[in-house]
């Protein structure tokens, strides 16, 4: 008896079995993330959808944005991933997504300087743009007022004035009676003659009368 035919098909359906376990267990370890990305124009064209994409941890998964601006993100594992928007000419928010083993979703806020701070956002995401890339720095403009502001025009303007309004204010006879009414106090300052003859004759008449004692000392 022939039993060649009979253990062909034995090994194919067990072949057919496992292929079908393999492909349903990978299946369940994938999942979808899925958004909606605001376009910064009230009536955006077709070649702004065709110029977004969203990525997944810097190229990991791509895909492009609907005609509605939603997308849907496919074959993603569990784990911890970070959903961007790329346009040349828009910068759009980013979120982290936090996809546990059994499926369960939870979308955050992404932030680089404070990792520990945990904002968390709606799910599916809504990435609204932030604004456009600044690829070029402006040129600084010439203005009046930083002319005239500078400290060198100041240092000659401001003596200008005093010259120019301290006459007018003493021609008014009220200004000048009050500038007379203040009196300042005087000081007199000693004369250095006399200064130097008080210091060195008070050392002279000092040595002398020191000199006084102690002769008195040794004749007593």
């Amino acid at each position: 008896m022939n039993y060649l035919p009979f253990t062909i098909f034995l090994t194919l359906v067990v072949i057919q079995d496992s292929s079908a376990q393999g492909s349903s267990s990978l299946e369940d370890e994938w999942y979808t993330i899925k958004g909606k990305v605001t376009s910064p124009e009230k009536k955006p064209s077709s070649d702004w959808y065709t110029a977004t994409e969203v990525i997944v941890n810097g190229g990991e998964h791509i895909t492009s944005l609907r005609e509605d601006g939603t997308f849907v993100l496919t074959g993603i594992p569990s784990g911890s991933f970070v959903v961007e928007v790329v346009h040349p000419n828009y910068q759009f928010d980013s979120a982290r997504i936090d996809i546990t083993s059994k499926g369960k979703i939870r979308a955050r806020r992404v932030n680089y300087i404070q990792p520990s701070q945990v904002t968390h956002v709606t799910y599916p995401l809504r990435l609204a743009p932030i604004g456009p890339y600044r690829y070029f720095q402006a040129r600084e403009q010439w203005r009046i007022t930083d002319v005239l502001f500078s400290p060198m025009v100041l240092m000659m303007i401001l003596p200008l004035v005093l010259i120019v309004i301290l006459p007018k204010m003493m021609s008014d006879p009220e200004t000048r009676r009050e500038m007379e009414s203040v009196t300042m106090p005087k000081y007199e300052m000693p004369e250095m003659s006399e200064m130097l003859t008080s210091f060195f004759g008070g050392a002279k008449k000092d040595d002398g009368e020191r000199k006084k004692a102690i002769r008195a000392k040794k004749n007593s």
